[in-house]
């Protein structure tokens, strides 16, 4: 379905724009482009993966007009462009909402004037039953996905995908609790008994790919995946490195859960089990309010919530055969400092 296609990635110098690279410049694709803010982080690549078939564009979701320039000839779009830092969401709210949520709504705007065949955005299990700024944006973020969805009138397909913590991703605790160790520093836990689904991004690529081939207008994508308790990964990552250093239990951050939600109650009772995925329709009743408050569902009150509380839970030892999967482990066992 890609050869000879022109892909755009929002957000495209991030881990899953790298490691969507490392999935398809080997292939028959015809182009991809990167769209992202930071020059930086765009020289770096290209100096990293100097193919001809790469394409760098600077702009910002939040101004359409280098929105509209980039998706030019474009076929389809993985929409990763986020603010995704828990904390810095809490103290700039606004600045989540308008990359977030509007930046969103001009992408979208932009890719059904340019006549884009397929889009996919990407979002985040802090936004079912949000608590922090990040998750409300990113809980917009879908809700306009799906708004526009409807209007599309099909000549763009917008789907979404929805999945938890991608392991060792930029910010993420696996590289902080490797350099604690390296530092010869305690590893600091929020809570031991706190649950986070645990995902590769080579997962999170092929969820986005799934969600591709299979995906019709509106629809939410979420993947199966295990999950492990703090505590636990903790472990495993000492046992890797042969570490013994202390654990220090600093308490739950602001705007933090004790578990997270891939799909709640409302969205089990409708969602299609298809083996490792789950497919959410979108819910395209119109505008005749009564349907909203006359009818409503008992099957709903007998459906769970899929959350990293009742997924499968791993233990020490399987923990450790997943974490062998990432590259910053390998290099922390063979004893090389990983990067910042």
């Amino acid at each position: 379905m890609f050869d000879n296609k022109v892909l755009l990635i929002t957000g495209g110098t991030g881990t899953f724009g790298n490691a969507v690279l490392r999935r398809f410049l080997d292939t028959n694709i015809g182009e991809i482009r990167i769209f992202s803010r930071d020059e930086k982080k765009q020289d770096d690549m290209r100096h990293q993966y100097p193919n001809p078939n790469l394409r760098f564009y600077i702009g910002n979701v939040r101004n359409e007009s280098s929105l509209k320039d980039a998706l030019r000839g474009v076929d389809f779009v993985f929409h990763a462009a986020a603010l995704k830092q828990v904390p810095s969401c809490e103290f700039f709210p606004v600045e989540a909402l308008k990359t977030n949520a509007m930046g969103t709504e001009y992408m979208l705007r932009a890719a059904m004037e340019a006549y884009v065949k397929r889009v996919i955005v990407l979002s985040t299990d802090k936004a079912v039953y949000p608590i922090n700024a990040m998750g409300i944006s990113k809980a917009m973020m879908e809700k306009i996905a799906v708004a526009k969805s409807r209007v599309a009138n099909g000549d763009t397909v917008i789907s979404c995908t929805r999945y938890g913590n991608v392991m060792a991703s930029r910010g993420s605790v696996i590289p902080l609790f490797i350099r604690q160790i390296q530092n010869s520093e305690p590893l600091t836990l929020t809570d031991p008994n706190m649950t986070r689904f645990m995902m590769t991004i080579e997962d999170a690529v092929e969820l986005v790919i799934y969600a591709f081939q299979h995906g019709n207008p509106g629809d939410i994508f979420v993947q199966k995946s295990p999950s492990c308790t703090i505590g636990v990964l903790a472990e495993a990552i000492k046992r890797l490195l042969n570490a013994d250093n202390p654990i220090k239990v600093i308490g739950t951050r602001h705007g933090e859960k004790l578990y997270e939600t891939l799909l709640n109650r409302e969205e089990m009772s409708v969602a299609e089990d298809l083996g490792g995925y789950y497919r959410v329709p979108a819910d395209n009743r119109n505008l005749n309010y009564s349907v909203y408050f006359d009818e409503g569902r008992e099957e709903i009150a007998l459906k769970q919530d899929y959350n990293s509380h009742n997924t499968v839970l791993l233990n020490v030892d399987e923990m450790c055969d997943l974490l062998l999967k990432l590259e910053c482990i390998k290099k922390a066992i063979r004893g090389e400092k990983i990067d910042d």
